[in-house]
């Protein structure tokens, strides 16, 4: 019996973790048990077979100073990493987002095995900042999965061929969501007000944007005392978020099943959250929402001088306006996320607006195309088959 097709997928956070997840359940749905899945994941890579060698939770490092003292700790997953395709000789190694990591993983992996297929998955945003990296990744890999459209001539330009394959939080189904079970789950009658509350993915942005949230939350529950709060936690800082709500004086609900965090989304009445891909899943299930964020100062005196885009929300990038408005740094204050998030719960024709507007910013970024699990997936296979390797 020929040897199956070995994949490796590898993601560091947990917006590749779903990437890797949707990619493998695509792989396995058109190869069945010919192909078998390798690699380094986090929960939902796990939930389809992918046994991780180490918790990715230690590779979740925000600023470019925490990355510095982080060093030691990522290269001994490096070479974790590298370890585990020794062992198990993938034909194809597939790197999703995380940057930093996935670009030593790449370097790593080419010294050891020269011939193998390198795959980036999600590039760089060097239309953005640091367009040098569009020429470090065409040196390191062979080929791009971009989920940007307008991706391509910044990579190809350097040589690097890349496939636009789409934005999978672009291809989120919410027509299963049921608004009306999570306000059972939380005790919420017809017509409250949720709000969802979401802290962010890795362990610097819970130490560093949660007590911003926390303090937010408090006035806002103090003037609006039925206001129920929702936590859609993300699987890599659920444990912490679970301990630091422990302690608020009023009841959050901290919702950990994917059944009921869609449920969320579409329950949502205003949503605070963290910047980041959750931003996009909020605006598709239909969620008007406030967006902050804070890093470390030195690490953010330095983005400032390199970063060229007014927005970080990617459909507020796509309108070329502050849709959802953006509380950044020193303007992450707890006064200014109560009156922002207050207005909209106040104001039913401006969340209308808002959503009517993230809406519109969503088909500029390409909603309503092809699956992108599933282009990527033909994009492996094709590039594979291109090598003369079948499944």
């Amino acid at each position: 019996m020929s040897r199956p097709l070995t994949v490796m997928l590898v993601a560091a956070e947990a917006s590749g973790d779903a990437l890797g997840a949707g990619l493998a359940r695509a792989l396995k749905a058109r190869l069945g048990d010919k192909v078998r899945l390798v690699g380094v994941g986090g929960r939902r890579m796990a939930a389809e077979g992918i046994d991780s060698p180490f918790d990715i939770a230690s590779l979740s490092i925000l600023g470019i100073f925490e990355a510095v003292a982080a060093y030691r700790t990522v290269m001994q997953r490096v070479a974790d990493t590298a370890a585990l395709a020794q062992r198990e000789t993938p034909d194809v190694a597939i790197l999703i987002d995380s940057w930093g990591f996935t670009l030593r993983v790449a370097r790593a992996l080419r010294k050891r095995f020269p011939g193998m297929l390198l795959v980036k998955y999600v590039g760089p945003q060097v239309w953005a900042t640091r367009p040098g990296r569009a020429k470090t990744l065409a040196a390191s890999v062979d080929h791009l999965l971009s989920i940007h459209s307008f991706d391509a001539p910044w990579f190809e330009k350097e040589g690097l061929k890349t496939t636009f394959v789409g934005n999978p939080a672009l291809a989120k189904d919410y027509s299963h969501a049921d608004p009306a079970r999570l306000r059972a789950a939380i005790g919420a009658g017809e017509g409250e007000d949720i709000l969802l509350v979401l802290p962010g993915s890795r362990p610097a942005e819970i130490k560093l944007v949660m007590p911003v949230f926390e303090e937010a939350v408090k006035r806002l529950k103090a003037a609006r005392p039925g206001l129920h709060v929702v936590i859609p936690a993300a699987g890599t800082v659920v444990e912490s978020v679970r301990a630091k709500v422990a302690g608020w004086p009023f009841r959050a609900h901290v919702i950990e099943d994917e059944q009921l965090k869609d449920d969320a989304f579409v329950a949502g009445t205003v949503a605070l959250a963290c910047s980041g891909t959750v931003t996009t899943e909020l605006a598709l299930a239909g969620t008007p929402m406030v967006v902050a964020y804070r890093i470390g100062g030195a690490t953010y005196a330095i983005l400032k001088l390199i970063f060229k885009s007014p927005w970080v929300t990617m459909f507020n990038i796509a309108a070329r306006a502050f849709v959802a408005p953006e509380f950044l740094q020193a303007d992450c204050t707890p006064a200014n996320l109560e009156k922002a998030i207050a207005e909209r719960l106040d104001d039913p024709a401006l969340r209308a607006r808002q959503v009517a507007a993230q809406s519109a910013a969503l088909e500029v970024m390409g909603k309503g195309g092809p699956d992108p699990s599933e282009a990527a997936a033909d994009a492996v296979l094709k590039l594979l088959a291109e090598r003369g390797q079948k499944a």
